[in-house]
C-alpha cells in the first residue's frame, strides 16, 4: 500500500547509507520524501562518517573482516573475507565522491573442498561511488527539504560531542521537520 503523508514521527538513515546519494538533487529528493512522510516536528536522523575523514587528507579508510560460515548444524565450512576500501581508491574533491573498492572472497574449508569444486566459487570486487558530506551542505539541503538541524553528535550516543577529537568518529545529524519542502519550478 501507499504510505500516507505526515504519518510518521521519526525516520533514520543509518550506516552511511546516504553516501550512495552522490548528487545534491538525490539528497534533496530523499530529504523531501522523508519530510512529506513525517509529522510536523518529526525527526530525521542521519549517520555518516565524520567529516574529519574527508579533510584530514589521510589515506582511504580501509576495513577488513572475516565472517565464519556455518551450516544448519553449526559446522564451519569456511569464511567470507570482506575488504572495504583500497589504497588505490580515487577521490574526486570537486564532487566529494570517493570510489570505494568492495571485495568479498569465500575461503572454503578443506572439508568443503571435498564436496564443492573451488573453481565454482567466485570472488567479487566492485567499485562503489560514495559521497563524503560536510555539516554545512547537509544543513543547506535539509532547509530546502523543510528541516532544521536540531542536534549533532559524534556517534549514535547523545554523550559524544561532534567536536570531540578523541570520541567523535561519526557525524550524526538530527533534523526536525519545521515546514513542507520548498518547491522549485
Amino acid at each position: 500500500g501507499q504510505l500516507q503523508p505526515s504519518s510518521f514521527d521519526s525516520a533514520w538513515i543509518l550506516l552511511g547509507s546516504m553516501q550512495h546519494l552522490t548528487t545534491n538533487d538525490d539528497v534533496i529528493s530523499c530529504f523531501s520524501s522523508c519530510s512529506n512522510l513525517l509529522r510536523e516536528g518529526g525527526t530525521l536522523t542521519i549517520e555518516l562518517p565524520h567529516p574529519r575523514e574527508t579533510f584530514t587528507m589521510v589515506e582511504c579508510t580501509r576495513n577488513g573482516w572475516e565472517v565464519p560460515l556455518e551450516d544448519e548444524n553449526g559446522e564451519e565450512y569456511g569464511e567470507l573475507k570482506i575488504i572495504w576500501g583500497d589504497d588505490d581508491d580515487m577521490f574526486d574533491p570537486i564532487r566529494q565522491v570517493r570510489d570505494f573498492t568492495v571485495a568479498m572472497e569465500l575461503i572454503m574449508s578443506e572439508e568443503m573442498k571435498k564436496t564443492q569444486d573451488p573453481e565454482d566459487v567466485q570472488s567479487v570486487r566492485e567499485i562503489v561511488p560514495m559521497r563524503l558530506f560536510t555539516y554545512q551542505e547537509i544543513e543547506a539541503m535539509a532547509r530546502i527539504a523543510g528541516f532544521d538541524v536540531l542536534k549533532m553528535y559524534g556517534a549514535l550516543s547523545d554523550e559524544v560531542d561532534v567536536n570531540s577529537e578523541d570520541e567523535a568518529f561519526r557525524l550524526v545529524c538530527v533534523l526536525r521537520k519545521v515546514r513542507a519542502p520548498m518547491v522549485f519550478q
